[in-house]
């Protein structure tokens, strides 16, 4: 099994300096480590804010709402949402939520109007007043007040990450990549994913999907990202209680933008790599894939990592013929099992003939260098042609499934074409 000897992640999440413990080609490998972060602390989430309502309220002329949480409730998740009902139906126009230490908490209105979410985690351990205005069928207002008290801070609580930093510029193939340790039970996916919201700029659909056994989820467009989106992500784990005892450890933020389009296609009938720029053919690069034995994967992978030099160590493979200690230059992780796109000097003279590499995209010493500085994490390249299927989970594989297969793994009903943003 090779390894990068390295310290830290370069791709990273936000703040998940998540150790990608790096691999040589074709080796297996576990997940990364996962460490916590800064973002939006549950411990550490403020309880006075600007106040946001969603509607101007009204003097109350209809029936009392039932309000959830209900008055007097106790030990209530920090991850909690306020909602209501009215007899005959209706609509929630605003809610204020205040904290009994003082200001008010903001929030947004659920999409489908379902209920209220504030804009960070509340405080353990603290007592809340809601109220809540609700326009009823027949235009009649409504108004109910709830007071409530949060759950005291959990001993239990699962690991969690978002591999995105702020301001930086990613490929178009750049999932959202979200990660929990240990994996979310798939009973409580759902509610996990209605915490998990991502707004796109321009506006583009979207959707989830869990890898089986709930250590990642992935979120994509049904095609790729158009250059110059902005994402804005909130993954809101911060105290959802979970079916094994434990509970969400904290919200997670990041914008990002995604930058030009650069796609890379690779097909082994030719043993060739196509480089488009913006959608224009700029480069024609030999390569030597995998050969039988350790064959490179099919699929659309993702640049998940770089490093311009480094060390693959494959010293520990079960196959002596596979063991090995070398230098390696130009370095873009593509699985976590160990294929990467890189500089093969030693190779240059079958590049574009044969294929002689442990699962690697082989490339000459120039061509690996010119590709290393255009790339960037997210770009997205191509294998086709080759013995072997890319396996689910095995890197960011969110676009090695076609859309209808992808949304398969969401955990809640996708709509025809995607999902817009839920809040």
């Amino acid at each position: 099994m090779a390894r990068f000897t390295r310290a830290g992640a370069v791709v990273g999440a936000l703040t998940l300096a998540a150790s990608l413990a790096l691999t040589g080609c074709g080796d297996e490998q576990k997940k990364p480590e996962f460490v916590g972060g800064t973002s939006a602390d549950a411990s550490a989430a403020p309880d006075s804010a600007a106040p946001s309502t969603s509607g101007e309220p009204s003097a109350p002329s209809g029936p009392s709402l039932t309000l959830n949480p209900a008055d007097g409730t106790k030990n209530k998740p920090v991850s909690t949402e306020i909602s209501a009902k009215l007899p005959s139906g209706g609509k929630v126009s605003a809610v204020t939520l205040s904290a009994a230490s003082g200001g008010t908490v903001e929030g947004k209105l659920r999409a489908d109007g379902s209920a209220w979410v504030p804009s960070a985690p509340l405080k353990w351990g603290t007592k809340y007043t809601a109220t809540v205005t609700a326009s009823g069928p027949d235009g009649t207002s409504s108004q109910g007040t709830s007071t409530f008290t949060t759950m005291a801070k959990p001993k239990s609580m699962i690991g969690s990450g978002l591999y995105l930093f702020d301001d930086k510029s990613y490929g178009v193939a750049m999932p959202v990549v979200t990660e929990f340790h240990p994996g979310i039970p798939k009973k409580d996916r759902a509610a996990v994913q209605k915490r998990m919201f991502v707004k796109t700029d321009p506006p583009q659909p979207g959707a989830w999907h869990w890898v089986d056994n709930g250590t990642q989820a992935y979120y994509r467009a049904p095609e790729y990202w158009k250059p110059g989106t902005t994402l804005t992500v909130r993954i809101a784990l911060a105290g959802v209680p979970l079916s094994n005892g434990k509970y969400g450890d904290m919200d997670r933020k990041a914008s990002a933008k995604i930058g030009r389009s650069l796609v890379m296609k690779v097909d082994n009938a030719t043993k060739k790599m196509s480089v488009y720029e913006n959608g224009a053919l700029t480069r024609t690069i030999p390569v030597s894939l995998g050969k039988r034995s350790t064959p490179s994967s099919s699929g659309t992978l993702v640049v998940m990592e770089k490093k311009e030099a480094t060390v693959f160590d494959t010293r520990d493979d079960p196959d002596p013929a596979n063991r090995y200690v070398t230098d390696i230059q130009f370095a873009q992780r593509l699985t976590w099992g160990g294929e990467y796109i890189h500089a093969a000097p030693w190779s240059e003279h079958v590049q574009g003939r044969q294929n002689v590499s442990h699962g690697c995209v082989n490339v000459s010493m120039t061509n690996a260098k010119w590709l290393f500085e255009k790339t960037r994490i997210g770009d997205p390249i191509t294998i086709k042609g080759t013995e072997r299927r890319i396996a689910a989970g095995n890197g960011w594989t969110a676009w090695s499934l076609s859309w209808s297969e992808f949304i398969k793994g969401s955990a809640l009903p996708v709509p025809k074409g995607g999902s817009g943003p839920a809040l």
